[in-house]
């Protein structure tokens, strides 16, 4: 009988958008693999999929009925290993999982940001610093994606067996590249974009956390400095009405184009000139990786996954979000400045291979790795005993 391995998060998505690489290698290896989160997309290199109600919301109701259900899921199966991720996906997971560990499964999970950290409102320290702390002690390793996570994992002594960075869930360097320049003006052309528009991206959803109207007004300041600057906003969301309404407030309906949902993202990238983010939060976003692997600069409002990513001066500027002028005017800078767009492009392009997917992969395969040797030596050593 092949060994289990079971993987979890919030919706199926997650594993869709991040994991697939990984799921292959446990395929790969000859491992059984199961999936548990709320959803219906079909994946692929699964064995097995769970559709259970897991909530984002720590309050919700249905979060019980989700925790009963991985509760019976782990203890019918005989998992190896069990990785969680997201941070309801976490929190239900290792609760379920505890009687599990005690027969030796390992239990690892993945922290993509913790919610408190600098910057973060009180009230997420009060609430999530004080879960993630009690479970760490149901973790046989805890994964963190930025330095920022790992350093104060350490320092406040989260009592998981092992603590471990990785740089994110990585970045496939053969979809995002750079195009030459004909094909540039050949895609902008077949898009709708002039050869000499100087062209902005962000992709996320609309939220507060993703705060794209500080992007609105920081356009609206350079309208007359960059009049050839468009802003590509891609995604949708609960706020994206009321930033087409901000737009057309400061009169700069002509300089945004809201895109909407796109899976073509590869695409539209390396048409663009500058990648620009705004996130109040972010664990180590993929999408300015994604920009760094199409040779963008980046202009980013500073927290830990920004200023993991962004080396002010070196591969873009990241901007204090109390400052729009100064953002304003990094923008302006690029906008004027062919070479200093070459320059720190160049520098994306070599600063992102430490986050491509292959380097990330081999960071994931050496701790799994790790504990599947683990795991056989206290196979052994069981087996050992009884024969004494």
């Amino acid at each position: 009988m092949p060994n289990k391995v079971l993987f979890c998060a919030t919706v199926d998505y997650h594993f869709k958008a991040f994991h697939l690489p990984i799921l292959k290698w446990f395929k790969e290896k000859g491992w059984e693999v199961h999936i548990a989160a709320s959803g219906e997309i079909e994946l692929p290199y699964v064995d097995r999929k769970y559709n259970i109600p897991i909530q984002r919301s720590p309050f919700h109701i249905k979060n019980l009925a989700a925790y009963r259900e991985l509760k019976l899921i782990i203890n019918e199966n005989d998992y190896k290993i069990i990785h969680c991720h997201t941070p309801m996906g976490g929190v239900l997971t290792r609760l379920a999982a505890k009687q599990s560990r005690k027969n030796g499964t390992k239990v690892l999970y993945t922290a993509h940001g913790f919610h408190f950290c600098k910057g973060a409102p009180i009230m997420n320290w009060l609430l999530y610093y004080s879960i993630e702390k009690v479970l760490a002690r149901y973790t046989d390793c805890l994964i963190t994606i930025n330095e920022e996570d790992y350093n104060l994992a350490t320092s406040h002594r989260f009592m998981a067996r092992e603590i471990e960075h990785v740089h994110g869930v990585g970045v496939d360097t053969e979809r995002f590249k750079p195009i030459d320049e004909e094909f540039k003006r050949e895609r902008r052309e077949i898009l709708g974009y002039k050869d000499d528009d100087f062209l902005l991206f962000y992709a996320a959803e609309f939220n507060q956390n993703k705060n794209q109207q500080f992007l609105i007004k920081a356009i609206a300041l350079i309208k007359d400095r960059v009049p050839n600057a468009k802003l590509l906003l891609a995604g949708e969301g609960i706020l994206l009405e009321e930033c087409k309404k901000l737009a057309s407030e400061l009169d700069i309906e002509s300089m945004i184009d809201f895109l909407g949902y796109r899976n073509d993202i590869k695409t539209i990238l390396p048409i663009c000139d500058v990648a620009v983010a705004s996130s109040l939060r972010e664990g180590l976003p993929v999408n300015i990786m994604e920009a760094m692997a199409c040779g963008l600069p980046v202009v980013a409002t500073e927290n830990r996954g920004h200023s993991e990513l962004v080396k002010s001066q070196e591969n873009g500027f990241i901007v204090d979000t109390a400052n729009i002028e100064l953002f304003s005017n990094r923008i302006v800078d690029l906008g004027t400045s062919n070479e200093l767009c070459e320059t720190l492009g160049n520098s994306s392009l070599r600063m992102v291979k430490q986050f491509d997917l292959i380097s990330v992969s081999k960071e994931l395969h050496s701790i799994y790795s790790r504990y599947m040797l683990r795991d056989m030596d206290e196979t052994k050593d069981k087996y050992n005993r009884a024969y004494i």
